[in-house]
């Protein structure tokens, strides 16, 4: 078979799949490389080790594609969003990739919201104005080291990282990872010039944006003969993570949501044209140019459960058991208590939160505990707290136009049936769940078909992706979950300053989400 190489590089690994025209993921290959935290604020990764992760994990995929007898005709590219990188002019990096997490910028989303900034930079640019964007990255290096900012030739992200480390070339990106930098006017199609002042940079020190569907020849003869790949083969610059995931799990069509659930979590859902939140409370992305995403992202997951391992667990005569076993034993504690958690509300912010408060300091509590309240009933509690959050972004869709009927899952979390279940309920919507865990990389690998001519139309992917019978809601649990999310909000409100003290007041490093 022909297949296209996606090429996914992310916080912690860059994965590589090969897909054809099937739409089945043939093959997979992951390498892997740490996230630095040095210092509390800080998330960072040695760019170095992120462009030789690519190069690496598209020949380990090459090789396994033709030892199946697969003919590689192309890679396409998926790059984590919001990170940023000083370059030299030839595209190799002079420090560290400053990655989403990064929270050091808080500052600077404080003051565009306190001066009437940061809802213009919105709407005009899609990117909530939150430390995880370039824009507020820069803005902070402006105040920091101004002569530094001005002296590095060239600003980019992963995206212009791996692609340098590809095939080299001036620098270019593609139009969906410019559209998450708070940098580019989504309806303008340039650099925005007043995000521009505020960063304190040049369009010149930015690079070209392109299509995502744009094809661009050939790789780096020592690349193309690592991978064993002949060096013309067509490289297609791609898209972001998150508008891929939407792409590789079929959810392109109107009225159908894609939920990234993982260590993580996020909600989206694909438009005609550029939209956006007169609330702030979304984000808009592009895939394609007739292809926009509209989201929000949650920085709290899968991780609760793993949390309530580590915290709830330890001396319970669970020594040597494997951690996913251990969370899979405590989701069974919590789905033996009734949905609502016998009155007990968890606000499930242990790694802060973006959607749709994009509020930095945002710190978890348990509201309503009582004596009686056991383990199990916090790690349902904490459950339901994160799919609380996805039906806020929900509720913003609904207030901004934008109805959905079907939800399409993804991700480590939604082989739990109580996550699927109490997702099912809390939108009050049926939940569809993903054959293939690897959506993002599909993603890639469908754009790229779409780019190379051999998938004429990108709607198709709904009926290529292939997806389990819907998980309908319980009405009665639905009720419940429905009367108990203004609770949600008004706990979140009346604890904002209470949280964000505390948080300010603590210097512990603290873990940052992958």
């Amino acid at each position: 078979m022909d297949v296209v190489v996606g090429l996914d590089s992310g916080t912690t690994a860059t994965k590589a799949v090969t897909a054809g025209v099937d739409g089945r993921v043939r093959d997979l290959v992951s390498v892997g490389y740490p996230l630095s935290v040095p210092a509390p604020g800080r998330a960072e990764l040695d760019a170095r080790q992120v462009a030789d992760a690519a190069v690496s994990a598209l020949a380990a995929v090459s090789a396994a594609a033709r030892e199946r007898g697969d003919r590689v005709v192309g890679v396409s590219l998926s790059a984590a969003m919001h990170g940023l990188v000083p370059m030299d002019d030839d595209g190799r990096p002079l420090g560290p990739v400053v990655t989403w997490a990064d929270d050091r910028a808080a500052g600077f989303a404080e003051a565009l919201r306190a001066d009437g900034r940061a809802g213009g930079l919105h709407s005009r640019t899609g990117t909530p104005v939150h430390p995880m964007s370039p824009l507020l990255k820069l803005a902070a290096m402006r105040a920091d080291d101004p002569d530094r900012l001005a002296s590095v030739p060239r600003w980019g992200g992963v995206k212009e990282l791996v692609v340098a480390a590809l095939r080299g070339g001036p620098q270019v990106l593609d139009r969906s990872c410019a559209s998450a930098t708070g940098l580019y006017g989504i309806r303008t199609g340039a650099w925005d010039p007043q995000a521009l002042d505020v960063a304190g940079v040049r369009a010149g020190q930015l690079g070209e944006v392109l299509p995502t569907t744009t094809v661009l020849p050939g790789l780096r003869p020592e690349v193309a003969a690592a991978a064993g790949l002949p060096p013309d083969t067509p490289l297609v610059l791609g898209a972001s993570d998150g508008v891929l995931a939407n792409l590789g799990i079929g959810a392109v069509r109107p009225e159908v949501a894609a939920v990234s659930l993982g260590t993580s979590g996020a909600m989206r859902v694909v438009v005609p044209e550029p939209t956006t939140d007169p609330a702030h409370r979304l984000f808009c992305y592009a895939l394609t140019d007739d292809h926009w995403v509209v989201g929000g992202a949650v920085n709290n997951g899968g991780s609760v459960v793993r949390w309530a391992a580590q915290a709830l667990a330890e001396g319970d005569g669970v020594s040597g058991e494997d951690a996913d076993a251990l969370d899979a034993r405590l989701l069974e504690e919590a789905a033996a208590v009734p949905a609502g958690s016998a009155g007990l509300l968890c606000l499930p912010y242990l790694l802060g939160e973006r959607a749709p408060w994009w509020r930095s300091g945002l710190r978890g509590a348990y509201v309503g505990l009582r004596r009686e309240h056991r383990r199990g009933h916090l790690v349902r509690a904490a459950v339901e707290g994160v799919c609380q959050q996805l039906a806020l972004v929900h509720d913003a869709f609904s207030a901004t136009g934008l109805p959905v009927r079907e939800v399409r899952a993804t991700g480590g979390s939604v082989a739990s049936t109580l996550w699927v279940r109490t997702l099912a309920a809390t939108l009050d919507l049926p939940v569809r769940v993903a054959d293939s865990p690897e959506g993002t990389g599909l993603g890639a690998c469908l754009l790229g078909l779409h780019a190379l001519g051999a998938l004429p139309d990108l709607d198709a992917a709904t009926a290529l992706v292939g997806v389990s019978d819907p998980v309908e809601p319980d009405p009665a649990t639905a009720d419940l979950y429905r009367r108990m999310r203004p609770l949600v909000e008004q706990s979140t409100r009346a604890l904002a300053d209470v949280l964000t003290t505390l948080d300010a007041l603590d210097d512990t490093p603290s873990q940052t989400p992958a």
